[in-house]
């Protein structure tokens, strides 16, 4: 991928966004796992085929950033794979213009820290850096939690973007203009 995201962004709250180093990127992996286990996210059909490109983290790498919200003694706490323009692993964003983030995942034991929103705020400021209009995103209907962070955050459903990668999984699409 060519375009690279905003180098490391230290958050007041202790814990940093940046792109996983090539040694993090097997515990990026396991750590998306451990998310979406965690709320029963890998419980649907074609779970199995999922869980393995959840883990694969350095295989998105090649295609996309994969972020870590991360300590500062280097432990983990979430994930999230930013594609913006020149990425493979774009779904829904069809335009040069519109930029993607996938796989949000947070550890369990670091929820209510602001991790997901400080991830999905360092794609919306990429985004803004690239020039991009447009963020867009999938996501399953039972992530009430991360619809109501991405409501918050500026996203709206766009049912136009709705779409099955398998037949027993039905995704959501959200979008967000960018000034």
């Amino acid at each position: 991928m060519s375009r690279q995201p905003q180098a490391e962004a230290q958050r007041s709250t202790g814990y940093a966004v940046r792109p996983a180093r090539p040694h993090e990127l097997t515990a990026a992996g396991e750590l998306c796992v451990a998310g979406y286990r965690a709320d029963g996210f890998l419980a649907h059909g074609g779970a199995d085929h999922y869980e393995a490109v959840l883990l694969d983290a350095a295989g998105r790498a090649a295609e996309a950033a994969v972020l870590v919200a991360a300590e500062p003694d280097g432990r983990l706490l979430g994930t999230l794979t930013w594609c913006p323009p020149g990425s493979g692993l774009r779904e829904l964003a069809t335009r040069p213009e519109q930029g993607e983030f996938r796989m949000l995942a947070v550890h369990p034991a670091a929820r209510r820290r602001g991790v997901a929103r400080a991830l999905v705020e360092h794609c919306l400021a990429d985004a803004r850096r690239l020039g991009l209009t447009e963020l867009v995103l999938s996501s399953m209907p039972e992530m009430t939690a991360a619809h109501a962070l991405y409501v918050r955050l500026g996203f709206r459903r766009a049912t136009e973007l709705d779409w099955s990668p398998v037949p027993s999984v039905h995704l959501w699409g959200f979008r967000r203009a960018l000034a």
